[in-house]
């Protein structure tokens, strides 16, 4: 049998649809889906921080890493562990923590207690099905809310839990309801959101709004959303509900920290992250990598609200739970991030970071780097090392010295010691009134090869 065909966000919906509802969409949704289906995109494509209805400036994040990147295929983190993850993201500044289901076994029932137990001050959220057993489970571990979900695409329904959008919005209301009845803050959440049909999505988006919920949540679970997807879909979402909009962005196109951003644009209000973006498959929206698109939108705010400097210390403890290095090339961290090593770059940086830096390393708790043993290294960048040697050069003899090090340099790399080394010796041999040129390293002084 052919799989049914997802239907667009942009794309009205037939009722020809294999996912289209039973239920009669109301004017208020008809007209909501009218208006998504007349706008044509604006020149920049979407709407800015500027934007009325833009939540860029004022968010709160979902810190996932101990339910979604417990999902990760190297993750095991045991009590200890999930503790002093907890007690890291709380000490950063996140809004939420999100755990795995106390459903899904008795260690993780207990390992809820004890982190809604710790006295944090962000707000302890735990992810369960929307079904009444389970929330009744973890509506007695003390957390303050609980995320619930259900698949909406037609994939699901048809090859997942088999169920009908009339079953499902039935069932939404009556946990949405007892979840609430409790006193615990609920976000009611579609999955797949993205290849639902959209008058379903909105329908049942609209039932439990109704009824308090205190957040809506779009999920991309299988990361096939662009930016321009999200923004229609979260916009139009935006004038249908009053309450929150949490959205969930998987990374398997790549576009995980995009879809957030444009997500905010539209109206979200809250994103999901994990450390390192680990989760299932390839993972979500990175912590990182979402504060750092935030600081460039937003630095104050951001900078007001999480502690910046502690990202390494996070990502260092993460990494190690599930035996994995932060990437070379990783947002903020990677030993890559602040690293300058052309010529003309490494000139313009020394004068002026903000020339070849958006972000400021020192913002993170970072330090910048200026690599200078190689072949691509121009005179300015070793002139700048040759005064923090205190080394008396003119900028003749730091050209010749330049050089050098660029004739060695097209042999194998230098390191910095090797290169501190030619540049005194230089010094040392104008001083003396000597001419070697180049400068050669003695076999005690090269790197093992």
């Amino acid at each position: 049998m052919t799989p049914p065909t997802s239907t667009s966000t942009s794309t009205p919906p037939t009722s020809a649809s294999p996912a289209a509802s039973s239920t009669a969409p109301d004017a208020a949704i008809k007209a909501a889906v009218a208006a998504v289906q007349s706008v044509r995109p604006a020149p920049t494509g979407y709407g800015g921080p500027q934007d009325f209805i833009s939540r860029v400036g004022n968010f709160s994040i979902i810190e996932s890493t101990l339910r979604e990147g417990e999902q990760f295929a190297n993750a095991f983190f045991d009590t200890e562990t999930k503790i002093k993850i907890a007690r890291a993201l709380d000490e950063f500044g996140v809004e939420y923590i999100e755990l795995t289901s106390p459903a899904a076994s008795e260690q993780s029932r207990l390992d809820c207690i004890a982190i809604a137990n710790l006295g944090l001050k962000a707000k302890i959220l735990t992810h369960v099905r929307c079904h009444m057993d389970d929330a009744r489970i973890a509506v007695e571990t003390g957390v303050d809310g609980l995320d619930v979900v259900i698949g909406t695409s037609s994939f699901l329904r048809e090859f997942s839990h088999g169920k009908d959008m009339t079953y499902i919005t039935k069932q939404a209301i009556e946990v949405v309801e007892f979840i609430k009845s409790k006193g615990l803050e609920v976000r009611f959440s579609s999955e797949d959101s993205f290849r639902s049909d959209l008058v379903d999505l909105l329908n049942i988006y609209r039932a439990v709004d109704k009824i308090g919920v205190n957040r809506v949540g779009i999920a991309d679970t299988v990361g096939c959303a662009n930016p321009r997807q999200v923004y229609e879909l979260v916009r139009t979402l935006r004038g249908v509900v009053s309450c929150d909009i949490e959205c969930h962005f998987h990374n398997d196109t790549g576009c995980g920290i995009a879809n957030a951003y444009a997500a905010l644009e539209a109206g979200a209000t809250h994103i999901d992250t994990s450390v390192l973006g680990i989760g299932e498959r390839n993972g979500i929206t990175a912590l990182g990598g979402f504060c750092a698109r935030m600081y460039v939108a937003d630095r104050d705010y951001v900078m007001s609200k999480y502690k910046l400097h502690k990202l390494r210390d996070i990502e260092n403890l993460v990494a190690e739970a599930v035996q994995i290095q932060v990437p070379f090339n990783n947002y903020i961290t990677g030993y890559c991030a602040f690293t300058h090593k052309a010529g003309i770059h490494a000139k313009a940086i020394l004068n002026n970071p903000s020339t070849y830096e958006i972000l400021k390393p020192e913002d993170f708790g970072m330090t910048r780097y200026v690599s200078i043993g190689h072949r691509l290294t121009g005179w300015n960048a070793v002139k700048n090392r040759v005064q923090q040697l205190g080394l008396k050069l003119n900028d003749e003899d730091v050209k010749a010295v330049t050089a050098q090090i660029k004739e060695l340099a097209d042999v194998r790399p230098l390191n910095i010691d090797e290169v501190d080394t030619l540049l005194r010796r230089f010094h040392e041999d104008k001083k003396t009134g000597l001419d070697e040129s180049p400068c050669m390293l003695t076999s005690d002084e090269e790197v093992d090869a």
